[in-house]
Parts: C-alpha cells; structure tokens; sequence
C-alpha cells in the first residue's frame, strides 16, 4: 500500500492531468448537498372548514363518531352498495388508495360513508368490504338513519346527496351523490375535494401525507 505521501502526490498528478474532471465532479457534489440541503417540501393545503360532531355506526356496528378518527388524517368517500353507476368507480379509486397507502407504509385512513342507509345495514356493509378487498383496519364503512346521514353528507361535508330516482322499469334506483374524496386532518378540518381520476388519487395520496407530516394543530 503506498504511503501517505505518495498517495498524495498521485492525487495532486491526476488533478494536474485532469482539472476539468475534477472540477465538475465537485460541482455535482456541490449541487447534490444545495439540493438536498434547500429541497422544498409542499405545504399542506389550508383548512377549509371543520367537520362537525357526528354519531354513526361501522360495518362491524360499532359506534363511528367524530371522535373514532380524532388524531388520524383521513380520506371519505361517498357511495352506496347497490349503486348502478358511478359508485363501482369510487370504491376502486379507494382501493387503489390503500393499495398505495399499504405500499408507502402511510398512517392513513379511509372511510366510505352510504347515502343509502335504508339499506345499506351494517351486515351489507360488511359483506360489500369482504367483496371490496378492504383493509378493515384501514378502511371503515359507515351508516346510520337517513337524516343523521343527510345531515353528515349534505350540511357536513357540503357535497350532494338527492333523493332516490327510479331507473327505468328494471326496479333499480339511483341517488345523486358527489364522486369526490374528501382529505379530513387529525382535527376534523377539510383540506381538500380531489377526483377519482389517477390524477386526483395521486394528488389526495401526497397531500395526505403532508397533512401527515405536519400533524395536528
């Protein structure tokens, strides 16, 4: 093994010989620590409003209120089980956000609620999250009377929720509900509506986590 000194002279040979080299390697390393050193991180978006104080019940029938969730960041969403038409799409947006949730190891949550509880009972609940594929430990559905339900949905959350509409003569039924997942901190506050597009299931994944990051207030 060369000596101390010898190594050195070898250095000073190769940064005579190659002094450009050299200099733009420095330069890479000085623009990877500015980087990492001055890397923005996205603030968490604002709060909105606060959800208010509210007492349902899960799939299992467990009591499901405002204050199941306080200290955890959550996503809702809205949907019934026997929904002809935009809700199959919801509950796959929601699975894939677990999925990605489960994958990054987020402390997450997800909870759907129905705009149907006549008759979405905690039995169908439960059987629609066995067919879902949902994390149970993650992923709570949630129901209750129908103006307790009415009064979360429409004067909580401020999203839709219509009556039931007849399908044609095939005995099925629909009812207006938005399509939009709904970011809640560990406070109860809104911070954001987001698409169930990849696009908007990108956004709601990285904005929860900076709701995450920052905790509560």
């Amino acid at each position: 093994m060369p000596a101390p000194e010898e190594r050195g002279n070898w250095l000073r040979r190769l940064f005579v010989r190659y002094p450009w080299h050299f200099s733009a390697i420095i330069g890479i390393l000085c623009i990877t620590w500015y980087g990492l050193r001055n890397r923005h991180i996205p603030e968490p978006p604002e709060v909105m409003f606060e959800v208010p104080a509210f007492e349902l019940v899960d799939q299992d029938g467990a009591v499901f209120s405002s204050e199941t969730m306080r200290g955890d960041v959550w996503v809702a969403s809205f949907f019934f089980t026997s929904c002809p038409s935009i809700c199959p799409r919801i509950t796959k947006s929601m699975m894939e956000l677990q999925t990605r949730l489960d994958e990054a190891d987020v402390n997450v949550h997800l909870v759907s609620f129905s705009v149907d509880p006549e008759n979405d009972t905690p039995e169908v609940l439960k059987r629609y999250a066995g067919t879902a594929g949902a994390d149970e430990q993650r992923w709570r559905f949630v129901t209750g009377p129908l103006k307790d339900m009415e009064a979360l949905v429409v004067g909580g959350f401020k999203t839709a929720m219509d009556p039931k509409q007849r399908e044609g003569d095939v005995g099925m039924y629909d009812i207006a509900h938005t399509t939009k997942l709904v970011l809640i901190d560990q406070d109860g506050g809104v911070r954001g509506y987001y698409n169930t597009d990849p696009e908007g299931i990108d956004e709601v994944f990285h904005r929860s986590q900076h709701v995450l990051r920052a905790g509560g207030r």
